[in-house]
């Protein structure tokens, strides 16, 4: 039953702890005391060091952790033509927690920039992986520029015109990293999740929840109209991930019958770790046979490792809804949405991932 494709029955969702060296070359970079080229040789020393890593544990595929981001939506955004990172008067309001002030905002008509730094960020981590496994490439879903406060009124008055564009500039990436190599590509999508939060206001009160989550899938499933068939694409599904804590809570149940059921994807990857997250009875909307549901029961948020038993007989409840042979295993989430990470040992995080490996072999052959 080992799948030939991804994702894959152990699967990650990406970020990895950054290393102190890491955090200090980049803190050096910002200071004037190293180079970019510098800075650039220190994050590929440790990209090279956790592939290995991941393949000694027996993953059959890899990123590089994001370890040339900061954050695992903005770095990729503010390359994108059309749009500027720059230093809001707030940050990202988390549980107990007011997130570093930084976001992005639309300034001039959207598209894809052909000379994205990510494009290059995967060349050289293709070459390192070597053929050795199926390299992951994560960016932020398109969805995530529907937040409220980025799209720029003075540019795009009609949210359509917004939205068309950021569709095909989400076309033209996924052919661009599609020629660079890419074959396993995943969407992060807090925007998406947040539609199924019961408490969160959107878009100023503008359009109804169901206008909102009607666009969402819109958007997705025109950034995949063209998509290669060969390509693989997944959507991870994220309740905010910020030095362990979180955005919002609510289950899936407001978008199961939209986009668990209808958007065009192979795989979604979906918070399971918490009370937060709700029953599994919305994966009844997956269709059988449909998109593989990667089940995130084991949490990057505590260092805690959990029971063997205990995750194999949450599958097993999930399989009630989703047919054992449509059901994969991950970590919830990544370790290091951010570049902070959440607050965990990078000995916690392996022995977490070494698990999720362990219960697929044993559950899945």
């Amino acid at each position: 039953m080992t799948l030939t494709k991804a994702p894959f029955r152990a699967d990650h969702v990406g970020s990895l702890l950054r290393p102190e060296n890491l955090h200090k070359a980049r803190k050096e970079f910002k200071e004037g005391t190293i180079t970019a080229e510098q800075l650039r040789e220190v994050e590929t020393k440790e990209i090279k060091r956790v592939v290995d890593k991941q393949i000694e544990l027996g993953f059959e595929l890899v990123t590089d952790g994001e370890f040339r981001r900061t954050w695992f939506h903005l770095d990729f955004l503010e390359h994108l033509n059309g749009f500027e990172g720059f230093v809001p008067d707030q940050g990202y309001l988390f549980e107990g927690v007011e997130t570093e002030k930084y976001n992005v905002r639309n300034t001039g008509k959207v598209s894809f920039n052909p000379d994205h730094p990510h494009i290059k960020d995967f060349v050289e981590l293709n070459e390192i992986v070597n053929g050795r496994a199926v390299v992951k490439q994560t960016i932020p879903s398109p969805n995530q520029l529907f937040n409220v406060g980025i799209q720029n009124e003075a540019v795009y008055s009609d949210i359509e015109e917004y939205a068309n564009d950021i569709i095909k500039a989400y076309q033209d990436a996924i052919q661009a990293f599609y020629k660079a190599g890419v074959r396993y590509l995943q969407l992060d999508d807090v925007y998406i999740a947040g539609l199924s939060a019961p408490d969160i206001p959107f878009s100023d009160g503008k359009y109804s929840r169901e206008q909102l989550i009607d666009l969402a899938l819109r958007v997705v499933n025109g950034a995949l109209e063209n998509k290669p068939e060969d390509l693989v694409v997944t959507t991870h599904l994220c309740r905010g991930n910020y030095q362990s804590t979180w955005a919002f809570e609510g289950s899936y149940a407001l978008i199961a019958p939209t986009l668990l059921a209808k958007e065009n994807v192979e795989g979604f990857f979906l918070e399971y770790d918490d009370d937060r997250s709700g029953d599994f009875k919305p994966l009844d909307h997956i269709p059988n046979g449909g998109a593989q549901v990667v089940l995130g029961v084991v949490t990057s948020k505590t260092g805690e490792l959990e029971d063997k038993e205990a995750i194999k007989a949450r599958i097993k409840e999930a399989s009630q809804y989703v047919p054992l042979e449509q059901l994969c295993l991950s970590p919830q989430c990544g370790f290091a949405s951010t570049h902070h990470g959440n607050k965990l040992t990078e000995e916690q995080q392996w022995a977490k991932l070494k698990l999720v490996v362990d219960i697929a072999k044993e559950f899945w052959g």
